[in-house]
């Protein structure tokens, strides 16, 4: 899937939900308090950011999306504060302060980029508060493209199903982010972005990918909704369509330093590529290379237009990464439908050495889709003995799958990875090493179908049994 930055500012994107402050108390820690058990922080710096459906209007505005959001502060210093702070970064707010309640605020004293300990200020608002949201979003429907609805079950959008019946009607697209144990309040909107333990708290375990599919589906039915967009952590996101195959997107190979306001970024994302026109699995493309950014900042964040821009270039691809088997069958289903072609290698990779590098490179030259699929642990233990693997599977698939030539990493529990060449029936299959063609596993199986099986040298005649063994043989000569 190849992308491009739409144009955002031609998106006009209105928000509603709950808006709240986000402050952070920052300093040092060395010493223990001598009145209780815990750390002494030093504020040095005090920082304020819109949190909730204000980050969410921060994220768009970064992009340059022509952005509106309506929520329910207090008649407080915060909220003023709040709302100057997101007119100063062009997000347009109409909000209905409540005399009797404060804006919700969250307080986080970190050190040492490690949250300590968060204190809330909030009380949940009242339906004849929600009201007054109501009114402000049918005002703005005839000036929107897109809708987010924000919910973090704190009162504001206690009159969803109103909300989402009047966008609806407009034949406005509806993105919402939901919260709590009832999702059929959100019937008829366009796409539910629940996170995995969400949504599973709704539709029970997922023990496999395909049970995940049949529930999503069927929760796609039961609620009218035409795309569901599981956000997975570490595992990427999943994007659900009623009569379309499931989408995959990989998690961002990247540092993980903060998630708050990732959920935030994604819908934002989303909806500003959706409202310039962008179609759905490249909208959550760019929602998902904008998530891999901002979880490696800290605090909640924007991503901005151009950074997203270079992450792109840098990449080169959006659905790059390790997957599961069953992932791995649907990203190359969808390459084929576009006309790539396929190559397929496998191997321990326990030490990455330059003849891997360059191996792996030559290999990406013969197809424009390299899979890399590499033996887990015990089946390395069984191929090469006590003492391997030295890198456990999980390291060894993160250094490959950051290689710049390497598309998918894919793990086998097999000696051999014959079942998995099955199932994908790659349209060359390449070896490094000193095989001859008719040694290289799975050749006939690949030959039968009319791919082509080819063998590349290693460079500089390296092995990985090679290195271990040289330092095997320095360390008993230097004792």
């Amino acid at each position: 899937m190849k992308l491009e930055i739409p144009r955002f500012d031609k998106a006009r994107i209105l928000v509603a939900g709950d808006v709240m402050l986000d402050r952070y108390w920052m300093g040092g820690t060395s010493r223990i308090s001598p009145e209780a058990p815990v750390p002494v922080v030093k504020v040095g710096s005090i920082k304020d950011s819109p949190g909730g459906a204000g980050n969410v209007a921060l994220n768009l505005a970064a992009l340059g999306a022509a952005t509106s959001l309506v929520g329910l502060v207090g008649d407080d210093s915060n909220g003023r504060e709040l709302e100057t702070a997101l007119n100063s970064a062009g997000v347009f707010c109409d909000f209905h302060r409540v005399a009797d309640k404060p804006t919700i605020t969250k307080l986080r004293v970190i050190s040492r980029h490690q949250q300590l300990i968060r204190l809330d200020f909030e009380e949940s608002f009242a339906l004849s508060d929600a009201s007054h949201l109501q009114d402000k979003v049918l005002r703005l429907l005839d000036k929107i493209d897109v809708l987010i609805l924000s919910d973090y079950n704190k009162g504001a959008l206690l009159a969803v199903t109103d909300l989402i019946a009047a966008a609806k009607a407009e034949g406005i697209p509806i993105l919402v982010d939901p919260k709590g144990g009832d999702f059929s309040i959100y019937r008829g909107a366009t796409l539910l972005k629940p996170n995995l333990h969400e949504f599973e708290s709704i539709v029970g375990p997922c023990r496999s990918e395909t049970e995940l599919v049949i529930k999503a589906k069927q929760l796609l039915h039961d609620l009218q909704l035409q795309a569901l967009l599981i956000t997975r952590g570490e595992h990427g996101m999943s994007l659900i369509q009623q009569d379309e195959p499931e989408q995959h997107f990989p998690a961002r190979a990247r540092d993980v330093y903060d998630v708050t306001g990732a959920g935030d970024t994604v819908i934002a994302v989303l909806a500003a590529s959706i409202g310039a026109g962008l179609p759905l699995p490249e909208s959550v493309a760019l929602a998902n290379i904008a998530a891999g950014l901002v979880v490696a900042k800290l605090g909640t964040v924007a991503i901005s237009g151009p950074e997203l821009r270079r992450e792109i270039q840098r990449d080169g691809g959006a659905d790059r990464g390790v997957m599961t088997q069953s992932q791995l069958q649907l990203a190359v289903a969808d390459a084929r439908a576009h006309g790539e072609k396929i190559v397929f290698t496998n191997g321990c990779f326990d030490i990455i050495h330059a003849g891997h590098v360059g191996y792996l490179k030559e290999a990406k030259k013969q197809g424009d889709r390299l899979v890399v699929a590499i033996n887990d642990d015990l089946s390395v233990t069984r191929l090469k003995g006590k003492g391997r693997p030295i890198n456990s599977i999980e390291r060894r698939m993160a250094v490959v799958s950051g290689l710049e030539s390497v598309d998918w990493v894919v793990s086998f529990s097999e000696d051999t990875p014959e079942s998995l060449l099955m199932a994908i029936k790659p349209e060359l299959l390449i070896k490094g090493g000193d095989y001859g063609i008719g040694q290289v596993v799975g050749s006939d199986f690949v030959n039968s179908y009319g791919g082509k099986v080819m063998v590349l040298s290693f460079l500089d005649d390296c092995s990985t049994s090679a290195i271990v063994s040289k330092i095997q043989h320095d360390l008993t000569k230097n004792k």
